[in-house]
């Protein structure tokens, strides 16, 4: 979650600094919570204790979790941790929405949709992979502030898409931090709960997401029971270990046969194979690499992949298997299917363009049957300035 101020404040520690006159808005988002009997700045009371109201904002299946999770504690009557509970989401091409919107919808709970919020007066605001401008404004329309759910363990992974650079990474441990925005800085915010998990072996992102969903939602509804004291305790991130995880473009799959190795290749494959399908170059032509298997120890002693030369790229067809060999930097991977024009199995692929007969009557030269690597343009920049915003996980 990132998010930009677009003046005014400026960062104080938790709980003041000397000399602060802090105002309950800066109290509450600097941890120390509401005054009793206090009020926000706009004649309205500030609740001490639940029932609080929330506004959630919020867009994927990621979001969806918590989401899911606040609707099912307002459900319940006896424990009184929700009274009133609205959403925000963003619009979208399908008819039906994002995952968020269709829950809420089947909820029936209200959904306004970006940059619609609604009037209604509310305790704390509560994202998750929401990707949209947020305001100052908005920020200060909550006495407690906008707790932010973040699936890694920051400060590691701070920014738009940590799970993914989880995966790519090879990481064995990550985690969910429930964090509170702070105004005019990048994932920053003090630290209000954090839980570390280990990383399943071979998992892909979206089983991570899956997960992690779970996990964040009952960390969301940890720190909503005892709302006051978890922003009081919030501790500072720690200054080092900082990593950052941008948002992956279409440049990303691109895979660098020359570069990569098997096992960077297939930390790819799991890490965005299910968004954008891995991408290389056949004969000038775009080819998408949809289903990538490891390549079996005995299919390794083959002749054909120990008694000659090959270079990164080269193509083999293995029969017995039915799977395409690719050769990357340190090895070998293997691919069951394939994207060119059609889709077409690894054995599809072979009758149409590997098998013999169909490289004597190409004109092409033999350089150029194997896979290269797909360089895309790259795409500008646009920077925005003096705005608040939270980014898409």
């Amino acid at each position: 979650m990132r998010v930009l101020v677009r003046r005014g404040w400026g960062p104080r520690p938790v709980g003041g600094g000397p000399g602060a006159r802090p105002s309950p808005q800066w109290r509450a988002l600097a941890g120390l919570g509401a005054s009793p009997g206090g009020e926000d700045g706009r004649g309205v009371r500030v609740r001490e204790k639940p029932p609080w109201r929330v506004l959630f904002f919020g867009t994927d299946r990621f979001a969806r979790e918590a989401l899911r999770a606040l609707h099912a504690a307002r459900e319940n009557k006896e424990e009184e941790l929700i009274e009133n509970l609205e959403v925000v989401t963003v619009p979208s091409p399908s008819p039906k929405g994002l995952p968020v919107k269709q829950y809420a919808v089947q909820s029936q709970l209200p959904v306004y949709e970006w940059p619609d919020v609604g009037s209604g007066e509310y305790d704390v605001g509560v994202v998750a992979s929401f990707g949209r401008l947020l305001s100052e404004a908005l920020i200060l329309k909550f006495p407690y502030g906008m707790l932010n759910v973040h699936p890694s363990c920051l400060p590691r992974w701070r920014g738009p898409a940590p799970i993914i650079h989880t995966v790519l990474h090879g990481d064995t441990i990550t985690g969910v931090t429930i964090m509170q925005i702070r105004p005019k800085r990048f994932d920053v915010g003090p630290i209000i709960k954090q839980e570390t998990v280990p990383v399943p072996s071979k998992s892909t992102a979206k089983e991570l997401e899956a997960m992690l969903s779970k996990l964040g939602a009952d960390m969301l509804i940890s720190v909503l029971k005892n709302l006051p004291e978890s922003l009081s305790n919030g501790r500072q991130q720690p200054t080092e270990g900082v990593t950052h995880a941008p948002k992956i473009s279409a440049g990303t799959s691109c895979i660098k046969w020359e570069e990569q190795t098997s096992e960077q290749i297939f930390r790819l494959y799991r890490a965005i194979g299910n968004i954008i399908p891995l991408q290389t170059l056949w004969m000038d032509n775009t080819i998408k690499l949809l289903d990538l298997v490891e390549v079996n120890s005995s299919i390794l002693t083959d002749p054909k992949l120990t008694g000659q030369p090959v270079i990164p790229g080269s193509v083999i067809y293995h029969k017995q298997s039915q799977i395409l060999l690719v050769r990357c930097k340190d090895g070998w991977i293997g691919v069951r299917s394939v994207m060119l024009k059609k889709t077409l199995t690894a054995t599809d692929f072979y009758n149409g363009y590997l098998h013999s007969w169909y490289q004597k009557d190409s004109e092409a030269q033999p350089s150029q049957c194997r896979f290269q690597t797909l360089r895309l343009p790259t795409k500008k920049k646009q920077g925005k300035k003096n705005c608040c915003y939270a980014t898409v996980h």
